[in-house]
C-alpha cells in the first residue's frame, strides 16, 4: 500500500463527517474543485479536490466524492505506541486505518519508505494481468509523485 501518515503514536484519529480531526482539531482543508480521477475499476469519477493540511504545516491534495460514506463517520482512534494512522489521499476509495478489520494501525516494522514515482499503474485490478495491454496507464509509469513536504 502507498498511504500517507496522518497521525503518529499517542495521537487521536477520528472522521466526523468526512472531515478529518487529529486531537479534537479539526485538520483544514481549502475547496480547489471538482475533478475526474480514476475510480481504480476502470472508470472515472468526479471528485472535489481539497489541499488539506495536517500539523507541521504538511500540505498535500485529497479527494472526495462527498462527506457520506462509510468511513467519513469513525470512532475516536488513539494510535497505539509503535504504530501509525494512514490514509490515502483519494477518500472516497481508500482502505486504510479506518478501516480497522482490513487495514488498521500499521507497525513501524512495515513502513518502508517514501514513494517518489509511479513504477507501474493499470486503471483496474493489477491482478487482471491479461487486460494489461489495455489497460496499462502508460502516462504514468516513472511519472513523479508530489512530495510536498520534501520541498
Amino acid at each position: 500500500y502507498i498511504k500517507r501518515v496522518v497521525a503518529l503514536p499517542g495521537e487521536t484519529v477520528q472522521m466526523i463527517n468526512g472531515r478529518l480531526f487529529i486531537n479534537n482539531a479539526e485538520v483544514p482543508r481549502e475547496e480547489v474543485g471538482y475533478k475526474r480521477v480514476d475510480s481504480g475499476y476502470g472508470s472515472k469519477v468526479q471528485v472535489m479536490e481539497y489541499i488539506e493540511t495536517l500539523p507541521g504545516n504538511i500540505v498535500h491534495t485529497i479527494y472526495e466524492e462527498d462527506d457520506i460514506h462509510p468511513l467519513d463517520n469513525t470512532e475516536a482512534f488513539v494510535v497505539p505506541e509503535g504504530h501509525y494512522f494512514m490514509m490515502g489521499d483519494n477518500r472516497d476509495n481508500s482502505r486504510d486505518s479506518r478501516d480497522m478489520g482490513l487495514v488498521g494501525f500499521v507497525p513501524y516494522e512495515n513502513l518502508v519508505g517514501r514513494a517518489e514515482m509511479f513504477f507501474f499503474s493499470v486503471d483496474g485490478p493489477a491482478y487482471e494481468f491479461w487486460k494489461w495491454p489495455w489497460t496499462i496507464r502508460f502516462s504514468r509509469i516513472f511519472d513523479t509523485i508530489e512530495n510536498p513536504a520534501a520541498d
